[in-house]
């Protein structure tokens, strides 16, 4: 019987992870061993970011409504209780894409969420 090597699937491993290196500055993207230790950090930082995203934007959004409120004599915190109270579900999203776009239709939600408070 016919003795099997693993040369080609080392190759294709290997030529994977320097594929993926492609970029990396100096022997990071040449050298296997440096580029296999580069592309297991950069792959964790994908990793960590794809979640810190979700953190940045929530905060984005926030920050935009809160600033829409004050221009409308409420705070932030306020505001999203008046707006709960008077069962308006609206997530932060659409109300910042609201907040920046129209204004109109915003100044509407924070006086419904004033008379509801009130």
């Amino acid at each position: 019987m016919a003795r099997v090597k693993g040369a080609m699937m080392t190759r294709k491993r290997r030529n994977k992870i320097l594929k993926l290196a492609k970029g990396y500055w100096g022997a990071k993207s040449k050298h296997f061993k440096m580029a296999n230790e580069q592309v297991m950090k950069s792959l964790t930082y994908a990793y960590t970011g794809r979640r810190l995203k979700k953190r940045d934007f929530r905060s984005l959004w926030i920050t935009r409504i809160s600033a829409a409120c004050k221009m409308n004599g409420m705070n932030y915190s306020t505001f999203m209780n008046g707006l709960k109270k008077a069962g308006v579900a609206i997530n932060r999203k659409m109300l910042a894409e609201l907040a920046v776009n129209d204004k109109a239709a915003f100044t509407a939600l924070t006086d419904m969420a004033k008379a509801q408070l009130a």
